[in-house]
């Protein structure tokens, strides 16, 4: 992978902070920063075809449980055997 440098502003603190957590670890905080970004999910492009669900996505609460949905099921179509 190709690497570039990047410069950033912080809070003098944050970054003082950040190098001792670093230093604490045995690691650079190049390391750190790259890990974290590393968890930031990428655009899924399996829904980039699906705009319907893209609509949906986020309407049903957040209280609805899977049982709550297979629950449903059951109500609306039956048991399976």
């Amino acid at each position: 992978m190709q690497e570039t440098k990047l410069t950033i502003r912080l809070p003098r603190e944050l970054l003082e902070n950040a190098k001792r957590y670093a230093r604490q670890q045995n690691t650079t905080l190049t390391k750190l920063v790259s890990e974290y970004l590393q968890h930031i999910p990428a655009s899924d492009p399996t829904l980039n075809n699906a705009p319907l669900v893209r609509k949906l996505s986020g309407t049903l609460s957040n209280k609805v449980s899977i049982a709550d949905y297979k629950r449903h099921l059951e109500e609306k179509y039956g048991r399976k055997n």
